[in-house]
């Protein structure tokens, strides 16, 4: 399979204050949340050191960083394999990022402007046109975007870093939850505009966070209901909201 050249993965004109090792993270990543590299991929160090046109020694930093994300799995005398994926990963990732994007939404929302709602508007309107010939990466795309927006004044820069590197996390895990339950997406446009409306009206920060959450909750039910009965809410295997039910 052709390889995407580094210069296409790194934004124009931040790539020379990357050091390597960035450069080989970012680039590596890329192709693991794309799915080129598949589940169970073998991450032969040379050969990635010389798609990248660098040493060993960084493309090593790299999938140590990848690694410690769970996104990649290396095993003495076996090497480094894209990770594998299991229900178990997704409705961890799922629960982590709702309590995370919940608090960065309820943190951001008093710095969001006029204009920053209304792009929140516009994003999910594109999202109900696309309901009727429905694709499902894209969907998930603009899904992203949206709540990307809402989130996106948070001043908590590390709340920030682990939104974004779950939402990576969830990218290499399903590429759309939305291919599962694709009546979920209805449902999920109607809540977002639900949180806009909280937004807008100057809600409670603790009522726009639990908005948000029960949002992301509410995706992981419909996955876990269709894929997985027994774990479903309300199931024996597990309680999907562990900060204790709906707040």
């Amino acid at each position: 399979m052709a390889r995407q050249p580094l210069t296409e993965v790194v934004a124009p004109g931040t790539a020379g204050a990357l050091s390597k090792s960035q450069r080989a993270y970012a680039w590596i990543k890329e192709r693991i949340t794309s799915q080129e590299f598949t589940p169970g991929y073998r991450l032969v160090l040379s050969a990635l050191a010389d798609d990248l046109g660098m040493s060993v020694v960084p493309v090593r930093e790299a999938i140590r960083q990848l690694e410690a994300e769970g996104l990649v799995t290396f095993k003495r005398n076996v090497g480094a394999h894209v990770s594998m994926v299991d229900d178990s990963q997704y409705r961890h990732s799922m629960q982590t990022l709702a309590i995370l994007e919940g608090a960065a939404t309820a943190l951001s929302a008093r710095r969001l402007s006029a204009a920053d709602v209304r792009s929140a508007r516009e994003v999910n309107a594109r999202m109900i046109d696309a309901l009727d010939q429905f694709d499902p990466p894209a969907f998930t795309r603009l899904n992203q975007q949206f709540h990307s927006i809402l989130y996106q004044h948070c001043d908590n820069p590390r709340m920030l870093e682990l939104v974004d590197a779950e939402w990576a996390r969830l990218g290499h895990l399903r590429a759309s939850t939305f291919s599962f339950v694709p009546g979920r997406a209805q449902e999920s446009v109607r809540e977002h505009e639900n949180i806009v409306r909280l937004i807008e009206a100057g809600a409670a920060l603790a009522e726009i966070e639990r908005a948000a959450r029960e949002h992301r909750f509410a995706t992981l039910d419909a996955y876990m209901t269709r894929e997985r009965p027994e774990q479903s809410l309300g199931g024996p295997a597990h309680d999907p909201h562990p900060t204790g039910g709906t707040q």
